[in-house]
């Protein structure tokens, strides 16, 4: 189902310190809500596929911009430190009647802190479900150094064109065709001064998570540490997706996440990587689907 087939409409919420967020969200409102959070770098365009074919499926689904990302205001001060998202992430969820929360990478750590803050507050689950996408407490430093390498090669040059900006991606994403039709990244770029530079804040790559922070690696175990005390309060229905190329959730990362959390279910999707639900958007719907059906 294309975007074209379906009524999409574009709203703002007000999160946390004022920041106003973008959605996009479509499909029966008295349907299951399914909330969709990208990952970091990325837009609510990223999940363009899965609202669709989830809305096809009889679902309520929003699809939202992290702040900095996107069509989302930016952070004041330029604060993009742990608790920002997921108290965004908690700001949102709390709009609805107990959604289900799907996210990838920083979407789903911050997911993840949501739900586990929320509970904490006034003991109640502020999500009657959570999807993790290739990501969990334990993940590969060398695959998040791949990430952050690739967000700072063009931070302050951009790109000169479309083509560049294709080009970037297959480079970090070589098992993926690279797109034939290029207009479709003019959604994740912002075109200024006859140059394209991604839709997103720079501050988002500057303090703890630049290359020169010296706080990173303990931040980064600290950070691990409070994941892991997160996943181990769960008591909602959990699916923990992987894509089985990833270099940033292994194989051992996804299993010690499933020690922590023996209720949670487990999608392995065969040909995809850190990008599960665009290299495999079809194989990561089901498995979506079959999880959700599988509670109503």
């Amino acid at each position: 189902m294309s975007d074209a087939a379906i009524d999409i409409e574009t709203v703002r919420w007000e999160a946390a310190d004022g920041v106003m967020l973008a959605a996009d969200i479509a499909g029966d409102p008295t349907a299951q809500t399914v909330l969709l959070f990208h990952g970091g770098g990325q837009t609510r365009h990223s999940w363009g596929g899965t609202l669709c074919a989830l809305v096809g499926r009889g679902y309520h689904v929003a699809s939202v911009d992290l702040r900095g990302h996107g069509d989302s205001d930016w952070s004041p001060g330029g604060n993009y430190d742990g608790s920002v998202f997921p108290n965004d992430v908690e700001l949102v969820a709390r709009r609805f009647d107990q959604p289900v929360l799907v996210g990838a990478s920083l979407g789903g750590t911050s997911a993840l802190m949501a739900v586990h803050q929320g509970r904490e507050r006034d003991g109640q689950d502020v999500a009657g479900a959570l999807v993790l996408v290739d990501v969990a407490p334990n993940i590969e430093p060398a695959g998040v150094d791949r990430i952050r390498s690739f967000m700072h090669e063009h931070i302050e040059t951009g790109f000169e064109s479309l083509d560049d900006v294709a080009d970037a991606i297959q480079r970090y994403n070589p098992h993926r065709p690279r797109p034939t039709n290029l207009a479709g990244l003019e959604k994740n770029v912002r075109f200024r001064n006859g140059r394209w530079f991604w839709h997103w804040d720079p501050a988002f790559m500057w303090g703890k998570h630049a290359d020169s922070d010296e706080t990173r690696i303990v931040d980064f175990e600290q950070r691990s540490k409070a994941l892991e005390a997160a996943a181990r309060g769960l008591t909602i229905p959990t699916l923990l997706v992987r894509g089985r190329q990833s270099d940033l959730l292994s194989e051992e990362g996804a299993q010690k996440f499933l020690g922590f959390v023996p209720h949670a279910e487990y999608a392995d999707v065969v040909g995809a990587g850190h990008m599960v639900a665009g290299d495999r958007n079809d194989v990561f719907t089901d498995a979506v689907v079959d999880f959700l059906e599988a509670r109503d």
